[in-house]
């Protein structure tokens, strides 16, 4: 963070620990799930993944104590190199005390404005939209990418909306410019073609977080992310 020096203060710009914001490649979005993890150490499955081609961790703690949640965001930096962003999931002052990259909210979360503000400019910020009015609302929000969600219906998370499928992935795509990320449901079987539909990349809990092998898991969905683009672009 910045130091909150009293022309920092008098500026009456943000004080934010977040440091410069990098190039963002949403290609493979690993969302973490420690009841998933098979026992397993978060960290070696979150190092083990992004080995294997994730390109971005966003660490989604819902059952845990604002100090184990720090804890562990501070842990998983530790095994992320400088080109992986670490997103924490709704919590802005875990993120601010992690100094992580930046924050995910929810529609019912903090508002992306307010976020934005007291994270500063260089922060990454994401918004998950679930209906096509939520995604036209998102359109002149100051994000950095949307997440569709659920693209299809999952077991991770159940209080959700009605699935995007397809063709609300390609209903998405007319309809903003914006970085688009799928998540829900999503695995070796149909990401192919949810790229094809027009995601930028796919986020993805069960289908690395509870694989046997979690590099191997995210070495194949990245091939089929990268080769769904290629198909694609021609």
């Amino acid at each position: 963070m910045a130091e909150m020096g009293a022309d920092r203060r008098s500026s009456g710009q943000p004080v934010t620990s977040m440091k410069k914001k990098q190039t963002l490649d949403l290609s493979l979005y690993l969302v973490t799930d420690r009841r998933l993890a098979q026992n397993r150490p978060l960290q070696e499955l979150v190092k083990r993944a992004v080995s294997g081609g994730v390109t971005v961790v966003q660490l989604r703690e819902k059952d845990c104590s604002s100090r184990e949640f720090l804890e562990l965001a501070l842990e998983i930096k530790k095994v992320l190199t400088p080109e992986i962003p670490l997103i924490i999931n709704d919590r802005l002052d875990i993120a601010l005390a992690a100094k992580a990259d930046g924050l995910h909210l929810g529609q019912t979360d903090l508002p992306v404005e307010v976020a934005r503000k007291l994270l500063g400019p260089r922060a990454i910020i994401g918004l998950s939209v679930e209906t096509s009015e939520q995604l036209t609302r998102a359109r002149n929000l100051p994000v950095d990418y949307l997440a569709l969600s659920p693209v299809f219906l999952t077991s991770t998370k159940t209080d959700t909306a009605p699935a995007w499928g397809l063709e609300g992935i390609a209903e998405a795509r007319k309809i903003t410019s914006q970085p688009l990320v799928a998540i829900g449901g999503l695995n070796k079987t149909n990401v192919p073609e949810v790229i094809k539909a027009g995601a930028d990349g796919v986020a993805v809990v069960s289908a690395i977080c509870a694989a046997e092998d979690p590099e191997e898991a995210a070495r194949n969905l990245r091939r089929l992310v990268d080769e769904a683009r290629k198909i694609r672009e021609i």
